[in-house]
């Protein structure tokens, strides 16, 4: 998302506790936002607002999948989680194929 104009991000105590939940760390998820993440819309998810889905990778290499919504142009993460093999290969078999 580099490139992407927002104003950074907005943290408060229901989606900081929600994101952590499965061991991601608030630096972990800027930074995958700072470093060109894979970005799809989340469309089964997007009732009231149109919400994201994020797939990257933190610094130490571990892949993570990130939804998020734009509230007042700042990116507001809601959930994040570690990704599982199974699923890193099915990305890396899906990028290969475009």
């Amino acid at each position: 998302m580099k490139n992407t104009n927002f104003t950074g991000f907005l943290w408060d105590d229901g989606n900081i506790e929600k994101c952590q939940t499965h061991g991601v760390t608030i630096v972990e998820i800027e930074y995958v936002f700072m470093h060109s993440p894979a970005v799809a819309p989340d469309i089964s998810h997007s009732h009231e607002e149109r919400r994201f889905q994020a797939i990257g990778k933190t610094r130490e290499g571990r892949n993570v999948f990130v939804v998020f919504t734009f509230r007042k142009g700042a990116i507001r993460p809601i959930s994040a989680r570690y990704m599982h093999q199974k699923e890193v290969d099915f990305y890396e078999k899906k990028d290969s194929d475009v």
